[in-house]
């Protein structure tokens, strides 16, 4: 049986929960691994270098762009993050599934790199409810949450280049969907069939 992992690409509208989502996820499944980004940005009080971020330099990080290191990246107020490309595969070859929750624009990146992997869209219950859940934050003034909410109207049209999507009304309830995502991909005929029909073929032989 092939035994190659999964690369799980998650992402979505700011407030639609994805976050909350991934985090539960990776409290339930031993075998889902998180990937750590790479960042030029300074350690914040309490982060740690290889957990919270691979914290690099600008040379460097620019180094690892020009010889194709990252799966994605991008430039943020100054700063660059990006997405380790030799750690995703190392695990996946190893049979660990990877999870990398991305903004969309990160993911479009990855998914011309590794088409492969499995694309999944967080969608809220409805606008009324993502506006509920952004106002919670406390941090948003009237203008930048019409600014979220507008973006997230246009960012909820990318949901035609994923694979799957699922609307989190409960985090209780998108974990299990993701969970039944994950398992649902693990089964697909045309990731495992040659060696399906070789391992049943040999033991016919050896019956």
């Amino acid at each position: 049986m092939n035994h190659k992992g999964l690369l799980i690409i998650v992402s979505g509208p700011s407030g639609a929960g994805k976050g909350t989502i991934c985090k539960e996820l990776l409290s339930r499944d031993q075998s889902v691994l998180v990937s750590v980004s790479a960042t030029t940005r300074t350690p914040r009080n309490g982060e740690v270098d290889g957990e919270s971020y691979h914290f690099m330099n600008r040379e460097t990080f620019l180094s690892m762009i020009d010889e194709g290191g990252f799966l994605e990246y991008a430039c943020v107020y100054d700063n660059y993050y990006g997405t380790p490309k030799q750690f995703v595969i190392d695990q996946i070859s190893a049979g660990r599934n990877v999870l990398l929750e991305i903004d969309i624009q990160g993911a479009l990146q990855v998914k011309k790199k590794y088409p492969e992997g499995v694309f999944v869209f967080v969608l809220p219950p409805s606008m009324k409810t993502l506006k509920s859940r952004i106002e919670g934050r406390g941090s948003e003034t009237p203008e930048s949450l019409n600014k979220r909410l507008s973006s997230a109207f246009t960012e909820i049209e990318y949901i035609k280049n994923y694979d799957y999507f699922l609307v989190n009304d409960t985090v209780c309830h998108a974990t299990d969907l993701l969970q039944a995502i994950i398992t649902a991909e693990k089964c697909r005929v045309d990731a495992d069939i040659e060696e399906i029909v070789s391992r049943f073929k040999e033991e016919t032989k050896n019956a």
